[in-house]
């Protein structure tokens, strides 16, 4: 698992069978290896608690090929089959997997052949059985095997009959799917399952989390009717930080990332061999050029609290990141974060202040938890999200997480420039309509309209990087889901920021290939910043787009859509909302607010 898209209580869809993924109690920690990032362990206890001890890598094998009788085949994270209701392929048979009516034929050389068939079935020996494509989730995170027998006899029944799943019609629409029952020949639609009707013909929420092998005492949440598969079923909600220096010493730096393999070292001879090692694994790039007695010394001084004080507090995710970014001397030669400062594109200099191309980065992003049927909103209040599951019974005191290495383009935008523009009354009448959106979308999801509104420089400035990322992807040589954003936007008078990070996070290669980078020199640069301004001036849907206003349909976006400023949900941190591209251009319904317009001046 090199990313966290498969958690605890997320369905796999493997070829033959369907899983879910254990909670954390299930996992063999001994297998997890440990992830030093301060600053975001100290983000997950503000969320999940102080119990929170550390960040960890699932499991993987480590060694290609190996025999699955060893312990190494063995390594890996736990799951079991889900849902339990198999259907047999030429019968229609409909029964759980442990009914006794079903067996699983192994294949421990070759996993992904597994399988369940029926043996007796009558059209055929040893028929193929297939997962039930069909399950219940609710808002608070439940999930639930599809009520086939309440479902076909209209509630509650003591007829115990077989089940049959068959198709009418030619169609694989729903009201086209039935199941029956073979003792009072009762039949219903799936139809019925979904819509508005739904409610009256599904049963009430159970609290089941087939991941922890519990029910919850009780659940107010209306269940819902979802296909196998479907996207809505585990939405993970993840903390993620740059990794950048919080020491000014490198070597300093070094133990402070690695104090996992120094913290139980009691001399400098066994300290050599750790040092040996971990130059022979990789396992702490850059330690190799320091000699063993200064690392000894400085290892000394962490244990005896006479380390130098990090400069930026721990607490605090993406401030560290912009004074790291922004500063005077960014750092050149970290190992896992090397930077080359490059002039703005001279048509843009008024605009924008500054480039880092960032040939080195690496972005550590933990999973604090999940939710089902609506994907988690960004808020750092809990209150203001969905409720989320928890990954295992009791508090948790480790957390999966991931790293990816990647190169970026960090570009600075002038702060006078963005305060010019903000005061511009067109801005303001975007920024009133855009909120309007925002505040009736938070009511009818019943949270505090008042709150969570990321305000106007934050909507600039991220239609900016979508409109850059569906640009770069066209010739940087990644694919479009590969390249991420990160905002920087605060219009606080101590401390402002306005700035993007458009950086890739490609873990199958490393995210190194120097494709990024190479667009972000001034030449570059200041050719994909006309070609995409360009393109957003006119959208194939037009005028429709540029007129859309969120205060009548409660949304989150203004002029903006598929055709023109959406991009990959992997890569946008706010999931496609608050964009709005006649603040960077003139549209044919605004002509007044655009941050890179031909007139600058307030035309009122």
């Amino acid at each position: 698992m090199t990313n966290l898209g498969y958690g605890p209580g997320a369905l796999i869809d493997l070829p033959n069978l369907s899983v879910v993924t254990m909670g954390l109690d299930r996992w063999d920690v001994h297998q997890c290896l440990p992830v030093e990032e301060a600053r975001l362990l100290a983000a997950v206890r503000r969320v999940l608690g102080p119990q929170v001890e550390r960040l960890r890598v699932p499991p993987f094998m480590r060694e290609e090929g190996a025999s699955p009788m060893s312990a190494e085949g063995k390594i890996g994270v736990p799951v079991r089959p889900f849902p339990r209701w198999l259907r047999c392929v030429k019968c229609g048979l409909l029964a759980e997997y442990d009914s006794g009516l079903f067996d699983i034929k192994p294949y421990p050389y070759r996993p992904e052949m597994t399988h369940f068939v029926h043996s007796n079935c009558e059209k055929g020996r040893n028929a193929d059985a297939v997962p039930a494509r069909f399950l219940l989730a609710c808002r608070n995170g439940h999930l639930d095997d599809f009520p086939w027998h309440w479902f076909v006899h209209g509630g509650p029944s003591d007829c115990r009959g077989t089940l049959r799943f068959f198709e009418r019609g030619a169609s694989l629409q729903t009201e086209n799917l039935w199941v029956k029952c073979d003792a009072c020949d009762s039949a219903r639609s799936l139809v019925h399952a979904f819509g508005r009707e739904a409610q009256q013909n599904l049963p009430a929420c159970r609290g089941r989390h087939p991941h922890l092998d519990v029910f919850d005492d009780s659940c107010d949440e209306p269940p819902r009717a979802v296909l196998l598969g479907a996207t809505n079923s585990w939405f993970p909600v993840t903390l993620s930080v740059l990794a950048i220096p919080l020491v000014k010493s490198q070597l300093g730096q070094l133990v402070l990332d690695g104090w996992e393999y120094f913290a139980d070292v009691e001399s400098v001879d066994e300290l050599k061999v750790v040092v040996k090692t971990l130059v022979k694994s990789g396992s702490l790039p850059g330690i190799e050029r320091f000699d063993p007695d200064d690392v000894w010394r400085y290892v000394q001084e962490r244990k005896e609290g006479r380390n130098e004080q990090t400069i930026i507090s721990e607490g605090d995710i993406k401030g560290p990141e912009w004074e790291v970014l922004t500063a005077a001397t960014p750092p050149t030669d970290w190992p896992q974060f090397m930077s080359r400062p490059e002039v703005a594109p001279s048509s843009y200099r008024d605009r924008i202040s500054g480039v880092l191309l960032l040939e080195r980065l690496r972005e550590v992003n933990a999973l604090i938890g999940y939710t089902r049927v609506e994907a988690p909103e960004e808020s750092t209040d809990p209150e203001d999200r969905p409720p989320m599951a928890a990954l295992s019974r009791g508090r948790p005191d480790w957390v999966p997480a991931c790293e990816v290495h990647g190169e970026g383009i960090f570009i600075r935008f002038d702060e006078q420039a963005v305060r010019s523009w903000e005061t511009r009354k067109a801005v303001k009448r975007r920024s009133d309509r855009l909120e309007a959106g925002h505040r009736g979308w938070r009511n009818a999801r019943g949270l505090n309209p008042d709150e969570g509104y990321p305000g106007i420089r934050y909507v600039m400035l991220h239609t900016f990087a979508h409109l850059l990322i569906r640009e770069m992807a066209l010739e940087c040589g990644y694919n479009a889901a590969s390249i991420r954003e990160r905002i920087y936007a605060s219009s606080d008078s101590d401390s402002p920021m306005a700035g993007i990070l458009i950086y890739t996070a490609a873990a199958d290669s490393d995210g190194t290939l120097g494709g990024l980078v190479e667009l972000g020199k001034s030449e570059n640069l200041g050719r994909l910043i006309d070609q995409a301004l360009d393109r957003a001036s006119v959208c194939s849907s037009d005028p429709l787009c540029s007129e859309h206003n969120p205060s009548v349909d409660r949304s989150l976006h203004v002029a903006s859509c598929h055709a023109c400023t959406f991009v990959a949900e992997t890569s946008c941190e706010r999931g496609n909302r608050y964009l709005d591209r006649a603040l960077l251009v003139d549209t044919f319904e605004c002509r007044d607010a655009a941050f890179f317009g031909r007139q600058y001046e307030d035309r009122g």
